[in-house]
C-alpha cells in the first residue's frame, strides 16, 4: 500500500463501480426475501418446504453479513479490519467450545485470543510504507508467516509447560487447527484493503465502451435535467444562455505563445511516455470491489453447488461427512461461479478475461474444501452446528468456512496475476 495513500473511507466508497456492485448484492437480497417469501405461499405445488426453509436461513443471514460489511466499509479500511477480526475471534470461540480442552491448556489459550489474535489483525490493518519505515520489512512478511511459522512453534511449547501430558498431540493440533482456519486464513480477507495493486487498470473494452455509452447518453442528460431543475427552482432560467469568458483584445503584441515544452529537455522526435498513474480513488476502489467481489462469489458458489447438487443426486463425495454435496454438482457449481466471476469482470482490476474465470472457478473448489473439512469436524464431534448467534440460524462458523478457506488463495492468485 502507497505510504501517501489515505485510508479507504466514504469518499472512496462512492466510486460508481462500487456503489453499482453493493447496490445490485442488495437488489439481489431483496429480490430473494421476496421470491422466497412468495414461494412458501405456494409450497404445495411441488416445492420442497425443507430446501427453502434452509434458502430463507440463508438469505437472512446474507443480509446480515452484507449490511455489517457495507457500514464498516463506509467507516474505513480500520473498521473494515475490525469486522473481521470480531468475526474471527467469534469462529474460534465456536471452535473451540466444540473441541473440548483439558484446563492445563486455558493458559494457551488466553494468548491465542487476547494476544496472538489481534497482533494478526493489527498488523494486517496497518499502512505497509509506514511499517516498512519503522521494521524495514512489509507488513505482508509479517502476518503471512506469525501464525503458520512462529505460533505453530511457540503453542506446544506452551502447551508442554502446563505439566499435562495427556493428550498431548490432540490437544495441541486442536488448537493451531482452530487457529489457521478462524483467524490466519479469515484475516487475508481484510489483507485486500491493503494489497499492492498496480497504478494502471484497463477495463475490459466491451464493458468500458457500454459504460462510455451510458454516460453519454443517460448520465449527461440526467446531470443537465437536475442542474435545470434546480436553477428553475432558484428562480432562473434554465434555457438562459451562458455568457462566453471575456478575453481581451487581441494587440499588435498579442502573438500566438508558443506550445509549452511538456517532455522537458527530450528531443521533439522522442517518444514521450504519457501513461498516466491511475489516480488513488481508483486505486482504493479497485480494493474494495475485490473484497465485495470475494465474499459475493464464495456465499453465490455455496449456492450453485447446493442447487446442481440436488439436480445432480448421484455421485455423492462423502455420504458419512456431507449428504448433499455430488462430484457433478460440485464441478457444476465451480463453473456457475467462475462464468459469474467472468460476468463481473468490470468490477475487478484484472487484464485478461481469463483471469476472473480461474479465481472462479478456484475460490469456488475451496469453498468447498472449507465446508467437507469444517462438516467433518462436526461429525467427529457429534454435532449438527456450531453454534447460534442469532436464534433460529447457525453459529458464524457455518456461515464463513468457506470464506476461511477461500480467502488466502484468492488473496494470492490475485497478487499473481496483476505482477506477473
Amino acid at each position: 500500500m502507497d505510504g501517501n495513500e489515505e485510508n479507504v473511507s466514504v469518499g472512496a466508497f462512492m466510486d460508481h463501480r462500487v456503489v453499482i456492485l453493493m447496490s445490485g448484492i442488495l437488489l439481489l437480497l431483496v429480490a430473494a426475501s421476496w421470491a422466497i417469501r412468495v414461494l412458501q405461499r405456494h409450497f404445495g405445488h411441488g416445492i420442497d418446504l425443507s430446501i427453502l426453509n434452509i434458502c430463507r436461513s440463508r438469505v437472512q443471514s446474507w443480509w446480515i453479513l452484507f449490511v455489517l460489511l457495507i457500514c464498516s466499509l463506509l467507516l474505513g479500511k480500520a473498521a473494515t479490519t475490525l469486522f473481521f477480526f470480531m468475526i474471527s475471534f467469534w469462529a474460534l470461540r465456536e471452535y473451540i467450545t466444540l473441541t473440548p480442552t483439558r484446563p492445563a491448556d486455558h493458559r494457551t489459550l488466553f494468548w491465542v485470543f487476547f494476544l496472538l489474535t489481534p497482533i494478526q489483525y493489527l498488523v494486517v490493518g496497518m499502512d505497509d510504507q509506514w511499517f516498512k519505515s519503522v521494521f524495514g520489512i512489509s507488513s505482508y512478511q509479517v502476518y503471512s508467516i506469525l501464525i503458520p511459522a512462529y505460533s505453530f512453534l511457540i503453542l506446544p511449547a506452551a502447551i508442554a509447560t502446563s505439566n499435562d501430558p495427556k493428550g498431548f498431540l490432540e490437544r495441541v493440533a486442536k488448537i493451531q487447527v482452530g487457529l489457521v482456519i478462524c483467524v490466519y486464513s479469515l484475516s487475508f480477507a481484510p489483507a485486500l484493503l491493503t494489497t499492492t495493486l498496480p497504478l494502471e487498470r484497463d477495463a475490459p473494452p466491451v464493458i468500458e465502451s457500454f459504460a462510455a455509452g451510458m454516460e453519454e447518453k443517460v448520465l449527461v442528460p440526467m446531470g443537465k435535467a437536475i442542474s435545470d431543475i434546480a436553477t428553475t427552482a432558484a428562480g432562473g432560467d434554465p434555457h438562459a444562455s451562458v455568457a462566453p469568458e471575456s478575453t481581451p483584445p487581441e494587440g499588435p503584441c498579442d502573438e500566438e505563445a508558443p506550445p509549452e515544452n511538456t517532455a522537458g529537455d527530450a528531443a521533439p522526435d522522442e517518444a514521450v511516455d504519457t501513461t498516466v498513474p491511475a489516480p488513488r480513488s481508483t486505486l482504493k476502489s479497485d480494493r474494495l470491489c475485490l473484497l465485495i467481489y470475494f465474499v459475493f462469489l464464495v456465499q453465490m458458489s455455496d449456492v450453485f453447488q447446493y442447487l446442481w447438487s440436488h439436480f445432480f443426486r448421484k455421485g455423492v463425495v462423502a455420504p458419512t461427512i456431507h449428504a448433499h454435496r455430488t462430484w457433478p454438482g460440485i464441478f457444476a457449481g465451480a463453473m456457475s461461479t467462475a462464468l459469474l466471476a467472468l460476468g463481473l469482470w468490470y468490477f475487478t482490476p484484472f487484464r485478461d478475461w481469463w483471469q476472473p474465470l480461474v479465481t472462479g472457478f478456484v475460490i469456488s473448489l475451496m469453498g468447498f474444501a472449507g465446508s467437507m473439512t469444517m462438516s467433518a469436524i462436526k461429525r467427529d464431534r457429534g454435532v449438527d452446528d456450531y453454534g447460534t448467534l442469532v436464534e433460529g440460524h447457525n453459529g458464524v462458523l457455518d456461515r464463513i468456512d468457506s470464506v476461511c478457506f477461500a480467502a488466502p488463495v484468492f488473496y494470492h492468485l490475485v497478487w499473481i496475476f496483476l505482477h506477473y
